[in-house]
């Protein structure tokens, strides 16, 4: 299966959807925070009612998250082109791992795969989704705490 553009999307740009309870997932999260310098990124998690939808009008599961969405240039890019699509969008020397969009679908798409179905295993999940400190909460598009289950 091809990783190109999965679709025009012109009303959502320049936002990195991510699963908030994967830890390597939430280490991208906070390496794009730190060179993203101009703050171009916006943010939600795929488990936000934004996310739930956006995956959800990609045919994907809104339940077992294999990958990120990246929105450029009124195009969203799922995993190993939506990386790519990140790093051409920093400052500095980043857009070089960009290339990595020109690497065949029958190299990157394995490999991608492989890392996503182990991600939990290889590198821990939290119980909870990632509550975005006050500093940054405003590049949250649709952050809304989780309620708490159990209260009435």
């Amino acid at each position: 299966m091809e990783s190109r553009p999965q679709t025009q999307d012109s009303e959502i740009n320049n936002l990195i959807v991510f699963d908030g309870e994967c830890v390597l997932c939430s280490h991208f999260f906070q390496f794009m925070l730190r060179h993203d310098t101009e703050q171009r990124f916006s943010f939600a998690t795929a488990q936000s009612a934004l996310g739930q939808r956006l995956f959800r009008e990609r045919g994907l599961p809104t339940d077992d998250f294999k990958t990120l969405l990246v929105f450029v240039e009124g195009r969203c890019f799922q995993r190993m082109d939506a990386i790519a699509a990140a790093m051409r969008a920093l400052p500095g020397l980043w857009p070089v791992l960009g290339l990595c969009r020109f690497l065949p679908g029958f190299l990157k798409d394995p490999m991608y795969h492989a890392l996503a179905r182990n991600r939990y295993r290889l590198f821990g999940r939290t119980e909870t989704c990632l509550v975005p400190g006050s500093d940054i909460r405003a590049r949250f598009l649709d952050w809304k705490p989780k309620q708490d289950k159990t209260a009435p």
